[in-house]
């Protein structure tokens, strides 16, 4: 299996939804990512092995987005592109499948990537109008056509929009981590605290010119929106709970991912490709792996992140306190801070198949340039901007090895193991 190089990343800011991306799509946040990456790496014209790209909530027409975004940019039109989707951790997912690629020897090179936006959700038609639409284009007579028609009432009108409740369970994935929160014991301060620190992280980053290279200009914003350099723990503690309003919910929108807007991308490729290209690669991605767990039946929706982790520190001989770098995806501050007190349970960490606790992390290297919190969350798109930013850091200190954990929608959860 040959070496996977990260050659390196580019984003748009991601932004507050329904603001300054509102009316941009998907197809128009990606194909300028694209084009970002064939700029900065002299991609014009090249055909690539192959193109993944990703969006949580895709409207129907986009059936071949991917491809669609190949033969906007100035790629060369004889790239494949295809579509892929594994909620939150999309386009760390198509990373992982492209690295597999290129480790194979199937392709030298590839682009991976993902993409959300609020601002143009799918409304849908309802199935039933749906279904009776479809009744009228078959029907035969004008008796046929007008007894259709006069049985669309105003319910079947009414348009439905995406919904971040979990089909199983009727609660949404803030409810979920409200229950998760109170079976560990995590409070309101730690949580605030978590959060805190990203945008404090997250500013002192931008400060320091850190993103610079990273994420480029579009539609005259050039810099994450959602950053709160001059928020405070007194601000944070001020806000109300936003998904238990009961007297006990500790989930706010300070310590929760805000709705976002934002796409990103990543350029990998085999280290002999790298090599012949002048390309210096930014880090290497190692390994991953995925995980599931029965939410349904009283596991936590977003813990499956310490399953992943467990397996894949054991496939490669490492402990959990073995990485320089920790870049766990801030859904919810509450997630993180649950994850992490799962790893210290010996009871808990039994079922993951240890005997004995995987045990703490430094917190001093968690989320150093700053989290989802802080940055945004557009779905598909946070996978590409942590590997982009992980390498990034691994390139920086000059070496070291760094642990990725994005939990997602549908109780799973992806982890890679990122190396300089």
């Amino acid at each position: 299996m040959r070496k996977v190089a990260i050659i390196g990343g580019q984003r748009v800011p991601f932004v507050k939804s329904f603001a300054q991306y509102r009316r941009t799509t998907n197809q128009e946040m990606l194909t300028a990512c694209l084009n970002a990456l064939i700029r900065r790496y002299g991609l014009e014209d090249k055909r690539l092995g192959d193109v993944a790209l990703g969006v949580v909530m895709t409207h129907s027409t986009d059936w071949n987005l991917a491809r669609e975004c190949v033969v906007g940019s100035s790629l060369n039109p004889h790239t494949p592109a295809y579509n892929l989707q594994r909620a939150c951790a999309t386009s760390l997912d198509a990373a992982v499948q492209l690295g597999l690629r290129i480790a194979a020897g199937q392709i030298e090179t590839g682009i991976a990537g993902g993409s959300d936006t609020n601002s143009d959700l799918p409304a849908m038609i309802r199935r039933q109008l749906s279904w009776k639409l479809i009744d009228l284009r078959n029907a035969r007579s004008f008796g046929e056509r007008l007894k259709i028609l006069t049985s669309i009432g105003f319910k079947d009108l009414s348009p439905l929009y995406p919904s971040t409740l979990e089909p199983r369970t009727g609660l949404s994935m803030g409810q979920h981590t409200e229950l998760m929160v109170k079976e560990w014991g995590i409070t309101r301060q730690q949580q605030d605290a978590l959060a805190y620190d990203s945008h404090m992280h997250a500013a002192r980053a931008y400060d320091a010119g850190f993103f610079n290279d990273l994420v480029f200009e579009f539609k005259g914003v050039k810099k994450d929106t959602i950053v709160r350099p001059d928020t405070t723990p007194e601000k944070l503690a001020a806000l109300k709970p936003a998904f238990d309003r009961s007297g006990t919910g500790s989930l706010t929108a300070g310590n929760s991912t805000l709705y976002s807007d934002g796409a990103s991308a990543i350029l990998l490729s085999s280290e002999e490709y790298a090599q012949q290209h002048n390309w210096q690669p930014v880090a290497y991605l190692i390994d991953a792996e995925s995980a599931a767990v029965d939410y349904v039946h009283g596991d936590g929706l977003l813990i499956a992140p310490t399953y992943a982790v467990a397996r894949l520190l054991k496939r490669n001989h490492l402990t959990l306190q073995d990485f320089d770098v920790y870049e766990i995806h801030e859904a919810f501050c509450g997630q993180v801070l649950c994850t992490l007190k799962a790893w210290e349970d010996a009871d808990y960490c039994k079922k993951l198949g240890y005997d004995t606790p995987l045990g703490r992390i430094d917190r001093s290297k968690l989320n150093i340039k700053g989290g989802s919190v802080a940055i945004g969350h557009p779905f598909g798109a946070t996978g590409a901007r942590i590997v982009a930013q992980t390498a990034k850091i691994l390139q920086e200190r000059g070496g070291g090895r760094a642990l990725i954990s994005i939990c997602t929608a549908g109780g799973m959860g992806t982890v890679a193991i990122l190396q300089r």
